[in-house]
């Protein structure tokens, strides 16, 4: 016999792994993976029956879940959910009936394969060495959902409820040498109201599942053992300090020494050590040589090894865990990383994994996913309710992102912090375990109990939470909650105030009501938080779904949802818009996440912000948030090229305080940069151009930078440019980039002529359809009807049409506006020779669709098609227009619900609109061929 050290590596989490006594060949691990028994107990008699006695008739895969594993219920129309559903329609309303039959479908998540709730029973028989006696052994489960109760040769083991953290059991006293049963009970049903909506248990991102996954294993310990390392830095001196504690059986004495060494350094630190207690904690420092920082740019990683050796030198315990020198802080407003002001450009994850139903706990899964958040330009991620398995930790250590994580809770819609109960507690506990298991990551950067709480008292509650952690382990920075409550005590607040579309807001919102311009930001907010200020969850832009990506869903869960939005679109005759609804709403999408994105970038003193999302939401009526979709792939309407262009480390912006102009105006953008970048830069050139729509230059221009801080809101120069030379309405294009760099930003802009001649010629233009109006169309009078403000609410006059794209979507928010996902045109079409557009909406629309009211023309013949269609909401898929022509005997009629004709002065996308389509309706090419009767007409308009 002779002592030998080890330590272990289990998917990346440097575990505590003491020395033990054995011979050299001896086994010290025992991987539990593979097939175990399984036994369901629906109706919880499990514990009062023995099961842990029971023969399980069924097998399962383990690292898994009951789902992944084919096992469990159909969904049911009944079926248990996780989640809140705040659109029962679905029970009641006639369109859903098909899918409440049968093979149900689910419109406002994804559909799982099997579904169970309850506790499930997972046996395994294992053989155990002889010379495992005498020593401690640990069974260790990286993640289960939720509850484990263990038992080993019929004996209860304890149970654990963590969300958070592997669960482990000693297991020592139970086990024998030879064959052995192992019983984990899992129970996934709610065991503390830590809200519904928590993202951590909810359906509507990672499905209840039931099952452990990431590393099962039996694990050998000697009996005195380092149980834990805990290492901060202190950058200014290049020293790493470590609290290490160490276990060991009580009336047990040891003499040894401790031994710290870092990286391939020759350096080691020898502390002698008595040990007398059952608990020691020691603390020591070490000191780096010529240390490196870690931050976004460098992320630069060390390895400590902690050795415990007896006196006589031989190894009793190993550990060794990576770690960063890193000093996240704040100043004023801002967050700093080693000093040097931050600008967190995050997105939120919500674990929506919709192939497993669970978290991945290897590195390839998260690798790709961060590896995609930094090619959009982000630098952040916030784990909404819920914490990652260590592989997130271990890739995000690597690839430079700050992470964000929060306790399991969503305490809202039932469930309340602040209570002084058990849900109280249970955010301490998780909090701690949180932090004893990852606090080492350098990546681990942000923290709070949860998002979004409710509860009388729970601004006391989280003052004294942030202040017990921010003096129990100062490696980060805190903040009560994600939404709110700001209270003094945060370190950073995360509020929803400073972004472009608030909840409730509807078409009053900045996007929706003011002009179009560049130039707000949220200065006065951040003049009412002292402390830095990230905002909360901006954009929740919405776009069409796409649905070729029905096939992905090849997993445990199913786009049951997209199926039921693509039938009821062929159902509505327009199955052939699928892919053109998704481009043209995607490209409304990416500019309102532009305008969002920049408002925050232009605003002085301002500390970041937290997307929702750069990718899909699965859940919660299916928020089509992202441009990427719930797998992190490109929807194909933005590439990360041009997302960078707003959302990067530099950032070039233009101040206008509008974006339609009259030849006879002068165009003004104040140039501004926005640089959080490794460092200053120096002697920079900028590059502007006016382009015209053919791509020709217009005019052209550079300016001298002489020095660039770390620093947003830095004034380059102003550009001053009279539109005299434009003789026809044009979109043009302001272009700026740094010289000799693939730093630069665009801006669409548009220039109509001062005057134009309407030409209404032979046109009847009337603001009623009454008798003798009809008469002369039928007789063959070409008519154009002004029907804004005539339209009748059950056809279209309810259908709150806004420029911006659904925010969030229209079930989970009870119907919110805007209810439409912005205009669908053709711009070769000749209504719009006289109007430059896209085939999507841009800001030349905002003015128009703002006073307008949308058509429903589904109940007219199929064959009448919108000029301009505003695309509805996926849950009602209801062919609209704006403007659509039809042949009424022998007469010819154009309908246009947008006004036209109120403040014209004014609003010159509207006017440039009303002349061209009167220069339409003059012309040879207005010849409609699909004929509507005077009933279909009565239907749709006020007499």
């Amino acid at each position: 016999m002779r002592r030998i050290s080890t330590f272990l590596l289990l998917t990346g989490l440097l575990f505590l792994v003491p020395t033990i006594h054995f011979h050299v060949t001896a086994q010290t691990k025992i991987s539990l993976h593979g097939e175990w028994s399984v036994l369901l107990d629906p109706t919880d008699t499990g514990v009062r029956k023995h099961y842990w006695y029971e023969t399980y008739p069924d097998k399962i895969k383990l690292p898994g879940s009951l789902t992944s594993n084919g096992i469990g219920d159909t969904v049911r129309v009944d079926t248990p959910w996780v989640g809140d559903l705040f659109d029962s329609t679905y029970f009641t309303s006639e369109k859903y009936k098909p899918y409440r039959e049968g093979h149900v479908k689910v419109p406002f998540w994804l559909t799982p394969a099997h579904y169970y709730v309850g506790p499930a029973w997972y046996k395994r028989k294992i053989d155990i060495p002889e010379n495992w006696s005498k020593q401690r052994v640990t069974l260790n489960l990286e993640r289960c959902h939720w509850e484990t109760s263990v038992y080993v040769n019929g004996i209860f083991c304890g149970s654990r409820n963590s969300l958070v953290a592997p669960h482990r059991f000693d297991v020592t006293p139970y086990l024998k040498a030879g064959s052995n049963a192992i019983v984990v009970r899992v129970d996934n049903r709610i065991k503390l109201n830590i809200g519904p909506n928590s993202h951590s248990i909810s359906d509507h991102t990672q499905t209840n599942w039931n099952g452990i996954v990431g590393d099962l294993s039996l694990e050998l310990f000697a009996r005195t053992y380092i149980e834990d390392v805990r290492i901060s830095s202190d950058i200014t001196t290049g020293t790493a300090n470590a609290i290490i504690k160490i276990k060991q059986d009580r009336n047990h004495e040891f003499d040894g020494t401790l031994t710290l060494k870092v990286g391939d350094n020759d350096k080691t630190v020898e502390i002698p050590v008595h040990l007398k207690n059952d608990t020691t904690t020691l603390i020591t420092s070490y000191k780096i040589d010529n240390p490196k920082l870690w931050d976004e740019f460098s992320p630069n990683l060390y390895t400590m090894s902690v050795q415990l050796k007896s006196k006589e030198g031989v190894v009793v315990s190993d550990q060794k865990h990576t770690f960063g020198l890193r000093e996240v802080g704040k100043k004023g407003t801002r967050i700093t990383m080693n000093g040097r002001p931050i600008f967190l450009r995050g997105d939120v994850d919500c674990a929506a994994f919709p192939l497993t139903g669970f978290p991945p706990t290897s590195e390839p899964e998260w690798e790709t996913i961060m590896k995609t958040a930094k090619n959009y330009g982000l630098n952040h991620l916030r784990f909404h309710s819920w914490c990652p398995p260590d592989a997130a930790f271990r890739v995000a250590d690597r690839l430079g992102l700050y992470l964000y994580v929060e306790a399991p809770l969503w305490a809202n819609q039932g469930s309340a912090v602040g209570t002084d109960g058990i849900i109280d507690r249970f955010i301490y506990d998780e909090s701690l375990r949180l932090i004893a298991e990852y606090g080492n990551h350098p990546s681990f950067c942000f923290m709070s109990y949860g998002n979004e709480p409710a509860g009388g008292d729970q601004t006391e509650f989280l003052g004294k939470y942030v202040n017990f952690f921010k003096q129990y382990d100062n490696r980060r920075l805190y903040t009560s909650a994600a939404g709110w409550p700001s209270i003094p005590e945060n370190d950073f607040d995360i509020h929803s105030d400073a972004r472009i579309q608030r909840w409730g807001e509807e078409l009053t919102s900045i996007i929706n009501k003011q002009a179009p311009s560049t130039a707000y930001d949220w200065r006065e907010i951040i003049k009412s938080h002292p402390r830095p200020y990230v905002s909360h969850e901006i954009g929740q832009w919405c776009a069409f779904p796409n649905f070729e990506e029905i096939p992905k869903y090849s997993g445990v869960t199913k786009a049951a949802n997209f199926e039921i939005f693509q039938e009821s679109l062929r159902k509505n005759g327009m199955a052939d818009l699928a892919k053109p609804f998704l481009m043209s709403s995607g490209k409304l999408q990416a500019l309102c996440y532009k305008a969002d994105i920049e408002a925050a970038l232009r605003t002085p003193g301002f500390a970041g912000f937290q997307l929702l999302g750069l990718h899909d939401f699965p859940g919660q009526g299916s928020a089509l948030v992202g441009v990427l979709d719930v797998f992190w792939q490109s929807k194909g309407y933005i590439t990360p090229e041009e997302y960078r262009t707003f959302c990067n480390e530099t950032v070039l912006l233009a101040r206008m305080n509008k974006l339609l102009y009259k030849s006879s105006d002068t165009l003004r953008a104040d140039l501004e940069i926005a640089h959080f970048g490794a460092s200053p830069l120096a002697n920079q050139t900028l590059l502007w151009s006016i382009i015209d729509e053919t791509g020709k230059r217009y005019q052209s221009g550079q300016i001298q930078k002489e020095q660039i801080l770390i620093e947003n809101a830095q004034s380059i120069g102003s550009i001053n440019l009279s539109l005299k030379g434009f003789k026809r309405a044009q979109q043009l294009t302001l272009k700026v980039q740094l010289k000799g760099s693939t730093i630069y930003n665009s801006w669409n802009v548009w220039v109509y002529p001062d005057k134009v001649n309407e030409n209404i010629g032979k046109t009847l233009v009337v603001k009623e359809l009454t008798e003798e109006v009809l008469t002369q169309l039928k007789n063959g009078a070409t008519v154009y009807f002004e029907a804004f403000g005539k339209v009748r609410k059950d056809q279209g006059g309810d259908v709150k049409i806004g420029f911006s794209s659904i925010f969030w979507n229209t079930s989970w928010t009870k119907g919110q506006g805007p209810h439409t996902l912005g205009l669908l045109v053709d711009p070769k079409h000749p209504l719009f020779t006289e109007f430059p557009t896209e085939f999507h909406s841009n800001y030349q629309w905002q003015e128009i669709v703002s006073k307008s009211q949308a058509m429903i023309l589904t109940d007219l013949s199929p064959s009448v098609n919108p000029l301009i269609q505003p695309i509805d909401t996926w849950f009602e898929n209801r062919k609209l227009g704006l403007i659509f022509e039809a042949k009424v005997g022998k007469g010819k009629l154009l309908i246009c619900s947008a006004d036209l004709e109120s403040d014209l002065g004014e609003r010159h996308s509207a006017r440039q609109l009303r002349y061209s389509l009167l220069n339409y309706l003059n012309s040879k090419k207005f010849n409609p061929t699909t004929e509507i009767t005077e009933s279909a007409l009565e239907k749709l308009f006020l007499k």
